[in-house]
Formats: structure tokens, C-alpha cells, sequence
């Protein structure tokens, strides 16, 4: 009986991304390029160490005090309080009213599987809103805590641009105290954020609604090389909200600290303006909750990781040189966007590519089609999802010629098929 139950078990789907990537690794074709998975690569296609994270590691390595001993169940200190100024910047209200709780995640999926156990216990019955469309994880997140989940019109694949007069709709027509999942910036997958116009009327009726805002900052730094400008959605969230609701902040560093693998993340809560002993008494409720479910779930946070990335961002001529590594990243992405684009155009490819240099930060909406993507990768080797998004991380010199020639030959077979 016990046996039949685990037999009952149905097999779940692959992740999209990593389902790619090993078809990828099994192809021998000499062309083959991986445009799916979300890591950064160099200009020959390999993955690549920040300088300042190898600076960072041989002084953490090389501190007389290093050791392997377990961190508190909130994280390593030094980190949380210098990721939240990263965050929040110097002249924050709510850093300098003390209104913020941050604890350690696991990298930015583990900061909105955090989210979602809150909202489990605060607001099982509100509505969580994705856009669409978002990151596939988001769903599952969700989905396991029992959350129901909605969505709200975000792309518009006529125009290749934010359906902007549908998200505003969507917002206002959500029952009151819904909460709504926000991309920060560099959106995933579509790689088109909102105008600043755009973020100041999402961000009023989220706020004339009561609903609660969560910003997913998986990308800080990362989308532009500018901190403060990637940073802009929730520093005025923080404003436009400071008397409503909670502000939930899922903050990763895998990207713009180039360190995947380590998973290091921070989840803030802040809390709104109130009298400053109700600020106190519900900041330790949330910690005490936070702390119960990391301690569960995991016991304590990783330290190595969050070590590095402290030393990262508590030493000057270390952050100095880690700013200048965002560049070198978001820099090196606007120029194969570029390329790309230029090639494609050159190609005189059937339709408009203009929005592929209007995106940001590491992904593109390609509005190629699932049998186009299919064709891409029987034919010419080049693996990306099925919904046509690429990583334009994955494009380098020796490949982008490559990659809008496949684009261009898919293209056009399937223009001629409907003729």
C-alpha cells in the first residue's frame, strides 16, 4: 500500500533551460551554439571570474580569522547590511528609519521561496500576479506553498514593446491587497523594462489599490553597469509605498557577482512609516518568522559565497573594481545586441529587429515561434527555448554571424511555407 503511493507519483517536466543545455552538451556538431542558458560567458564563450572576485576570494582565503564555522540563521552580517545600501542607496528613509528586515537566501530563488512562505502565512488567500509572461520558476515557487497565482498583460508581441495600458488595468482590477511580483529591471524573459513614466503610473495604482509589492532584483548592476539605474522601480517603490503596505525585495547576487554556483541572495522586508515602536514590533515578528523557516528548511545559509561577496562590497578598491566588471558584462551584451541586430538587417531578414537593441540586460524576446526554435536547432545547431528568448550573453564574435544566419534561414522558411 505504502509502495503503491510513491508508484502514484507522476514524472514532472524538465526545466525548459537545463532540458536545453543537456541536448546542447549531447550535440557534436562543431557550429553548436547554447543561447538558453542565463550565465554570463566572455567573448570566446567561456565563463569568466570577475576580477574582483578573485582579489575578494584570496583575502577571504588568506584572513588569519577564515574558517568553515556556521553562520547565524539570519546570514553573515556583513553582507545583509551592505547589500541592502547597494539596494536602497546611502540616502534610503527607510535605511535611515530603520523599517528593514534582511536575512541571507539561497541566491535569489531561495529570497522568493522565502516571499512565498511569508505570503503563505500573512496572505494565504490574495492572488500573487506574474506577468507575462515571466520566469518559469516564479510558478513553481508559488505553486508549492499553495498560492494562487494570475497574471498581468506585460508583452505585447505585435508591437514587441510592454502592453502598458493592460498591466495598468490588470493592477486595477485585482482585488484589493493582491500582491504583484515586479521585475526590477532586466526583464525575464522578454529584456524590456518599463520607461521611468511607465514605473511612476505602475507603481501609483499598485499603491492607490493596497496591493503589496514584490521585486524580484535578480539583475542589479548587471543590466546596464549602472547600480542606482537598475535600482531606480524599487527606490521609488519604496516612496510611493512608504505608508501602505510591506515592500518584499528578492535580491541576488548570481549574476552581477558572476558567481552562480555559490547561490548567494538577500531577502529584505520594509516595513511602512507607522510609530516607531509598532515599526520595532513587527520588524522582530518578521525576523523571528524569516529565521524559523530558514532554520527548518536549511539550518543556516551557506558562508563562503556570502564572504566573498561582503568582501566585495565592504572594500573600496574592491567595489571600485567590481562597478567596473559590471560594465565590462552589460558592455560587452549591448554590443552582440548590436551586432546582431546590425547582421540581421544587413540580411534584409523578413521583419522588424529594432527590439532587440531596445532590450536590456541578458535576455531578448526574439518573437521567433516554437517551430522556428525547433528548426533552429535540428538545422543550424542553435539551442535556445521554445519561446523564442535567447541569452544574449550566450553571443560572441565568432558565433553571432553564425546565429543570424540561422535566425534569417528559419525566418524565411516559414515566410515561404505560407505563400
Amino acid at each position: 500500500m505504502v509502495l503503491d503511493q510513491f508508484h502514484s507519483l507522476a514524472v514532472l517536466p524538465a526545466d525548459a533551460v537545463f532540458d536545453v543545455r543537456l541536448r546542447y552538451m549531447k550535440d557534436d556538431r562543431g557550429c553548436k551554439v547554447d543561447l538558453g542558458i542565463g550565465a554570463y560567458r566572455d567573448n570566446n564563450g567561456k565563463p569568466w571570474v570577475l576580477p574582483s572576485v578573485k582579489l575578494a576570494e584570496d583575502r577571504v582565503r588568506s584572513d588569519e580569522n577564515y574558517d568553515h564555522e556556521y553562520l547565524g540563521i539570519s546570514g553573515f552580517q556583513p553582507l545583509t547590511t551592505a547589500a541592502v545600501r547597494v539596494l536602497l542607496g546611502e540616502g534610503s528613509q527607510a535605511l535611515d528609519e530603520d523599517r528593514v528586515v534582511s536575512v541571507q537566501s539561497l541566491s535569489g530563488t531561495g529570497a522568493l521561496h522565502l516571499a512565498m512562505r511569508l505570503l503563505l502565512a500573512t496572505l494565504p488567500k490574495s492572488l500573487v500576479y506574474f506577468s507575462s509572461p515571466t520566469w518559469a520558476n516564479h510558478y513553481a515557487l508559488s505553486k508549492t506553498q499553495g498560492l494562487e497565482t494570475a497574471t498581468y498583460p506585460y508583452w505585447d508581441s505585435i508591437t514587441k514593446s510592454i502592453d502598458i495600458e493592460g498591466f495598468l488595468k490588470a493592477i486595477n482590477d485585482a482585488p484589493s491587497g493582491s500582491v504583484f511580483v515586479l521585475h526590477a529591471c532586466a526583464h525575464n524573459p522578454t529584456g524590456m523594462d518599463p520607461t521611468a513614466e511607465q514605473w511612476d503610473m505602475i507603481l501609483d495604482a499598485i499603491a492607490s489599490k493596497g496591493h503589496v509589492a514584490l521585486f524580484d532584483v535578480a539583475y542589479q548592476g548587471f543590466a546596464t553597469g549602472d547600480l542606482d539605474r537598475d535600482a531606480f522601480a524599487v527606490r521609488l517603490g519604496l516612496k510611493k509605498l512608504a505608508h501602505n503596505t510591506p515592500v518584499l525585495i528578492c535580491q541576488s547576487f548570481a549574476k552581477n557577482v558572476g558567481i552562480y554556483g555559490e547561490r548567494v541572495g538577500v531577502f529584505h522586508i520594509v516595513v511602512p512609516r507607522q510609530d516607531p515602536a509598532d515599526v520595532a514590533k513587527l520588524k522582530m515578528a518578521l525576523l523571528s518568522q524569516l529565521n524559523l523557516i530558514t532554520r527548518s528548511e536549511v539550518s543556516n545559509p551557506p558562508a563562503y559565497g556570502a564572504k566573498v561577496v561582503a568582501k566585495v562590497l565592504n572594500t573600496p578598491e574592491l567595489t571600485k573594481q567590481w562597478h567596473q566588471d559590471m560594465l565590462t558584462m552589460s558592455n560587452r551584451i549591448k554590443k552582440m545586441r548590436h551586432v546582431l541586430h546590425d547582421k540581421l538587417v544587413e540580411f534584409q531578414t523578413p521583419g522588424n529587429w529594432d527590439h532587440i537593441i531596445r532590450q536590456c540586460g541578458m535576455f531578448s524576446f526574439t518573437g521567433l515561434t516554437k517551430e522556428m526554435v525547433e528548426r533552429m536547432e535540428k538545422e543550424h545547431a542553435v539551442y535556445l527555448v521554445s519561446s523564442g528568448r535567447i541569452s544574449i550573453a550566450g553571443l560572441n564574435d565568432k558565433n553571432v554571424e553564425h546565429v543570424a544566419k540561422a535566425i534569417d534561414s528559419v525566418v524565411r522558411h516559414f515566410a515561404s511555407s505560407k505563400l
